[in-house]
């Protein structure tokens, strides 16, 4: 079989220097020093402002447009395999998709594992999206058209937030945007058993975090979102993911089920791609491609169908490598 650096696209490769150089933890040990290298100062913001709201101990920033409201909201939760990332790091990201989706972006700071496993992250990720249709007029936001959003660790909690959401009736999320998303801790797929040894994200991270932030906790669908039996009745959904990512065939089986299940669901599997390639090198075809992608998905769900992005991806935001990538 040919090897993984043959099939990546040549425009990624210069990204995946950082991970080659610094790989992500797989013991407690490696990881305070991993966050340290992960914990970058905020630029890059362009026009886009942003102001710090803190909801039942949870830090929330939001990010408005220029223009006046109402406006569609995006509510951002940021990778780091449960186990690192911030809204520091992600302030730049979310930034961007502010000012090319038109939409107020609420990110959200949860606490992170192993010092709290589940269900802590998940009860911050509810508590800031409670927080947010509760604030709707105060931010200037429809509450009719708020998208849940993430990816990787984010994307998984995503996943599990809009399936507590509705099990519990809560508000109507309007769509769900998950990119690269973390959804199974079984590590059996097709490409989890092939991607062990890959230097971006591989089944060493990966099991290293989930067990992290299952804390000996028995998997639940809140949990692993793989595991739910039920996913109707969850908002249409946009999947993103690379042909050499790791967590490539659970997203595929995950948009298979929302697609058997009656959910609206549209997949991009982009070639030659890794984890976080969007981000490590946005400028690329592919990259750019993804971003456009996810651009045009969320404004076709939050503006309506006849509109298109306001503008195309021009710079290239100021990430955080994270799990092998800026996340």
């Amino acid at each position: 079989m040919t090897g993984f650096l043959d099939r990546v696209d040549p425009e990624l490769l210069p990204g995946l220097e950082y991970s080659q150089a610094h790989p992500p933890p797989t013991t407690v040990a490696e990881l305070s020093d991993f966050r340290a290298r992960t914990s970058p100062a905020v630029s890059g913001l362009g026009d886009i402002s942003f102001r710090d709201y803190p909801a039942d101990g949870v830090l929330l920033r939001v990010f408005t447009p220029a223009e006046t409201g109402p406006h569609p909201a995006i509510y951002w939760i940021h990778g780091g395999g449960m186990i690192a990332g911030s809204v520091d790091g992600d302030t730049s990201y979310c930034a961007d998709l502010c000012a090319r989706t038109g939409a107020v972006v609420v990110a959200v700071d949860y606490r992170l594992a192993p010092e709290h496993p589940f269900p802590a992250p998940l009860d911050d990720v509810t508590a800031g999206l409670r927080w947010l249709f509760a604030s709707a007029e105060a931010l200037s936001v429809d509450p009719q058209r708020v998208a849940v959003a993430g990816s990787s660790a984010g994307g998984g909690l995503a996943a599990a937030l809009t399936l507590r959401n509705r099990d519990s009736g809560g508000p109507a999320v309007a769509f769900q945007y998950l990119m690269y998303p973390m959804l199974d801790s079984s590590h059996t797929s097709g490409s989890a058993v092939e991607f062990v040894g890959i230097p971006t994200w591989n089944a060493a991270h990966s099991r290293f975090a989930w067990e992290c932030y299952l804390g000996g906790f028995p998997a639940s669908a809140y949990a692993v979102p793989a595991l739910a039996d039920d996913l109707r009745g969850l908002p249409p959904t946009l999947i993103q993911v690379g042909e050499l990512d790791l967590f490539r065939d659970e997203d595929i089986s995950f948009a298979a089920r929302l697609l058997q299940a009656g959910v609206p669901t549209e997949l991009h599997v982009y070639p030659g791609a890794y984890h976080g390639f969007e981000l490590n090198c946005p400028d690329s075809q592919v990259g750019a491609q993804s971003l456009r992608d996810r651009d045009r998905a969320l404004v076709r769900a939050l503006h309506g169908s006849g509109t298109t992005a306001s503008h195309e991806y021009c710079s290239s935001p100021t990430n955080t490598p994270m799990e092998g990538s800026p996340l």
